[in-house]
């Protein structure tokens, strides 16, 4: 049987002649090996050196072989331990078992017998280092996906890319702020996997899917008999995301009352569970969002100040997808590659004129609502290529039809948008003769939103005062 001298042993007993025996046979088998004479050198050795197993009598002097055993269990050494005696009982062997031990063997044996049990323990062995290898290698890989998930190379996704990664790594608090559908989860995500908490919990609660009469109990837990029902102990949110991220989408949505003790836990760092005594503290790192503004929610009365501040120390504002348009060309290859794998169709590819109307519509919905439109394109495909009647029918308006050369000088993403804003609205105020409340319904956008831009680009034209203008 041959061995890699990789694997060294210690052997411990207090009798000479069974030590140099034992030393000699497995040093013959390849191993490397050390002895000692009783439990505390042992100690002493394992504290300085590394060993694949240990050979461990029962009886020895100073200490003996479940006294060593407790000992480095608590000392967290990382061996296989096989413990021997002339004097073994089956209460003795199962008290080894309990402690840890690897296995345990009956004095006097053969050889064969050591030398098998020593082949399958160095064996485990090596498997268990070459997990820790590879979950440390996952870590890794994580570390380095971070972002991975969030694709474009916009410049405005990319600044903010630049600040997610810059405060990843520090525990400052971190408002994830954007409208719906821009992927505010897969930045905190990133977040917390570029953190030094990424071997922890990551834990997503939306604020405003939860009864407002759970959510206490939900973020911080309760007691058996807090209140009927509560048969027994359970932990909230906080601590279930302890020693990681604790991710609170939708925070706007959360009751002024909530507000007020999340603030405190955020500040003092502990919880009471509903029916509990005492506080607990709790280690966590908490991100939240929102796609409410809530500077205007601290003016309305419906969100505090003192929280906000808290909570907002870093803002990573995530820009909507009609500010990076340029990136429509990449998400849709990304998209078609995940959602045609995942649907079973092989989707050869899709026609400039799609991706024109695609790049021409003001995705309210955002990314989300681009992977959805996509998923609708690859069901009407036709032999796997994707043209504008793959897409929904509500894209082909025809307010949303651009000339060909009406962006045929331009170069800039931040110009071109602007262009084609003005280019839609001036388009949609002519078909509505003017009515803005007609027009903001044509282009899916909200009335003031509308106003603010004809402002902003300093539209004229002929008007006509609808019901809704002041």
């Amino acid at each position: 049987m041959t061995q890699l001298m990789t694997h060294t042993v210690l052997i411990i007993d207090d009798e000479a002649n069974m030590l140099d025996m034992l030393a000699a046979s497995l040093r013959k088998a390849g191993y490397a090996v050390v002895t000692v004479q009783n439990g505390l050198q042992g100690i002493e050795l394992v504290e300085k050196s590394t060993f694949d197993c240990i050979l461990c009598d029962l009886k020895m002097p100073v200490m003996d072989g479940l006294q060593f055993l407790e000992e480095i269990k608590t000392r967290k050494i990382e061996a296989s331990v096989i413990m021997m005696s002339a004097f073994a009982t089956i209460d003795t062997a199962v008290q080894a078992m309990k402690i840890g031990a690897y296995d345990f063997i009956t004095k006097p044996f053969k050889i064969d017998e050591i030398l098998c049990i020593l082949d399958k323990a160095t064996e485990r062995m090596q498997l268990k280092k070459e997990n820790c290898h590879l979950r440390q290698k996952v870590k890794e890989l994580e570390k380095e996906r971070g972002f991975v998930e969030i694709i474009g190379e916009s410049r405005a996704l990319t600044e903010i890319l630049a600040l997610a990664k810059r405060v990843a790594v520090h525990e400052t608090s971190v408002l994830i702020t954007g409208e719906s559908g821009t992927g505010k989860e897969l930045f905190a995500r990133g977040l917390h996997l570029l953190s030094s908490r990424s071997a922890g919990p990551f834990v997503s609660i939306n604020c405003g899917a939860i009864p407002e009469n759970l959510l206490e109990s939900e973020f911080f837990g309760y007691t058996k008999g807090a209140f009927t029902g509560a048969d027994s102990d359970r932990k909230g949110l906080f601590e279930a995301a302890s020693a990681g991220t604790l991710f609170l989408d939708e925070i706007g949505e959360l009751p002024l009352g909530l507000q007020v003790k999340l603030l405190r836990v955020l500040e003092e760092r502990e919880i009471r569970p509903l029916g509990a005594g005492k506080t607990k503290k709790v280690n966590v790192r908490v991100l939240a969002a929102t796609a409410k503004n809530l500077v205007n929610e601290v003016t309305e009365g419906r969100f505090r100040q003192d929280l906000l501040f808290r909570i907002n120390v870093v803002e990573l504002k995530i820009p909507p997808l009609r500010d990076r348009l340029g990136d429509i060309p990449i998400l849709v290859k990304a998209f078609l590659a995940s959602e045609g794998g995942r649907m079973n169709v092989q989707i050869q590819g899709i026609a400039s004129s799609a991706l024109a109307l695609l790049g021409s519509y003001a995705w309210p919905g955002n990314v989300r609502e681009l992977k959805n439109v996509l998923e609708h394109a690859i069901i009407y495909a036709e032999n796997g290529w994707i043209g504008t009647d793959s897409l929904p029918k509500y894209m082909h308006r025809a307010d949303l039809e651009v000339p060909a050369n009406v962006l045929s000088d331009i170069f800039s993403i931040k110009e071109g948008k602007a262009f084609l804003e003005k280019y839609l609205i001036e388009k949609a105020l002519l078909k509505t003769n003017g009515n803005r409340s007609q027009a903001a319904d044509l282009l899916e956008m909200s009335y003031p939103s509308l106003l603010g831009k004809i402002k902003e680009y300093w539209i004229v034209l002929p008007e006509k005062q609808d019901n809704n203008q002041g």
